[in-house]
């Protein structure tokens, strides 16, 4: 493969919007284990939250895929390949960012919600120690001070 036909796959991976219409791979050779990673990415998104058993499995998923995007992109970058095979790499590493991009999309909306429900406990908290300590405990001082 040419230099210049690298650095426009290597651009490629790096773009922006590259995952918008992309499919998840149906299966990917992980670690040197194949993961049937389209079904495991929706049998996660298929919940609204991920069970506590289930966030250590999902966490080190993404950590593998991670790796496994890394160590294609290096040999992306450094490997003496084909245009082809450059492709191959290509897809495999834009299907790879579309199943994590899935998969922390579920993990930042449960931090979000987890973060309002706690801002909201600790503004209870507050309010209810500040009637406390002025003894305003009575329904009827609600909003006064």
């Amino acid at each position: 493969m040419k230099e210049y036909e690298r650095k426009q796959l290597l651009e490629r991976v790096e773009r922006e919007g590259a995952t918008v219409g992309a499919d998840i791979p149906e299966t990917i050779d992980v670690q040197g284990e194949d993961v049937n990673l389209r079904e495991f990415v929706f049998e996660i998104k298929r919940r609204d939250t991920i069970p506590a058993g289930e966030r250590d499995r999902v966490e080190q998923a993404k950590k593998n895929l991670r790796r496994e995007r890394l160590q294609r992109k290096q040999r992306l970058e450094e490997a003496d390949i084909t245009r082809e095979e450059g492709e191959d790499f290509v897809g495999a590493i834009i299907g790879i960012d579309r199943a994590m991009n899935a998969l922390e999309s579920l993990g930042a909306t449960n931090i979000e919600d987890e973060a309002k429900a706690k801002e909201a406990a600790d503004q209870k908290r507050w309010m209810s120690f500040l009637k406390q300590a002025l003894g305003r405990e009575d329904s009827s001082s609600r909003g006064r001070f």
